[in-house]
């Protein structure tokens, strides 16, 4: 996979977390990477996700020890009571590219990272190893170690013990219709479609084991994006706090080649901004259409 940034590739994802002083420590010292920024959040930028009682939260920067230009944005917020991660429409998880898969269960001891789902080679799917983790805000991140490029997609291999947010996975009520929603509005690919026994959905919702699920991977080319998985009907919108941010996998941030090809409505106008993962370009933010708040950052090519 090329390493320039290109539209759809992904700049980043936002978690939400109760204390932002040991998440941090968290990402920096078992996940490895490194803080490039730490301050407030201010009340401009939280206005243009839509969460304005966001503004002045404690927020920290992070960035793979790669220098991928992906970035994981950590802020602090109170936990909402009625979130279970897996159970909710919008963002789901994080899927980052790691080295050693099978080596990080050991990593992980003591930290505030809770393994929900150990490393596994899935049968039929020679490309990649996944695990699944929680950290301290409930935030899903899957560890994927890749092995080879997939028949339609291509695969980052990570460059450091963790690197770039590689694949982000959607729960939506209507896969079908969000998947066009993604074509349409944004220019990009509907890809693969897979049917499978989902084991983080079957388990979050006390289903059997064998209950399929279906999920369409969102493309640009073969550049993988977002996967969008069909949730059950039981599901429920996320609760959060009046005016904040969702709990857990809050926000995503994508880059787009020019914003007048973007037909959406944006809950501000673009506005040019300086700090990471803006670099001084236009970024703007709209629901989607499985409640997901996605900022755009223009990158002008």
């Amino acid at each position: 996979m090329a390493d320039a940034v290109q539209h759809g590739t992904i700049l980043g994802g936002i978690a939400t977390v109760p204390d932002l002083e040991v998440a941090t420590k968290d990402y920096r010292e078992v996940m490895g990477m490194q803080i490039v920024e730490n301050g407030t959040l201010s009340s401009n930028l939280a206005g243009s996700w839509g969460c304005p009682n966001s503004a002045g939260a404690k927020m920290s920067v992070l960035q793979p020890a790669s220098g991928a230009e992906c970035f994981i944005r950590l802020v602090e917020q109170p936990d909402h009571p009625d979130f279970k991660p897996t159970t909710t429409y919008g963002w789901a998880a994080f899927e980052l590219s790691v080295q050693d898969v099978f080596g990080w269960p050991d990593r992980l001891q003591g930290s505030g990272f809770d393994i929900v789902g150990p490393p596994k080679e899935l049968e039929g799917m020679p490309f990649f190893v996944p695990m699944q983790v929680l950290g301290t805000g409930r935030e899903m991140i899957y560890l994927n170690e890749v092995r080879e490029d997939m028949p339609s997609t291509d695969l980052p291999k990570a460059l450091s013990l963790t690197d770039q947010i590689f694949i982000v996975i959607l729960a939506s009520p209507d896969r079908a219709e969000t998947v066009q929603w993604y074509e349409e509005k944004l220019g990009l690919d509907a890809g693969d479609t897979f049917s499978l026994a989902y084991s983080m959905i079957n388990n979050a919702f006390g289903l059997p084991a064998d209950t399929r699920s279906d999920l369409t991977m969102v493309q640009c080319g073969r550049l993988p994006i977002v996967e969008v998985d069909d949730y059950p009907a039981i599901a429920k919108i996320r609760a959060r706090h009046d005016g904040m941010l969702p709990p857990g996998n809050a926000l995503v941030t994508l880059a787009v080649d020019d914003f007048r090809n973007i037909d959406v409505d944006w809950i501000t106008p673009p506005e040019k901004r300086e700090a990471m993962p803006y670099s001084g370009r236009r970024s703007a933010t709209v629901k989607g259409p499985a409640g997901e708040l996605l900022e755009l950052i223009e990158i002008g090519k």
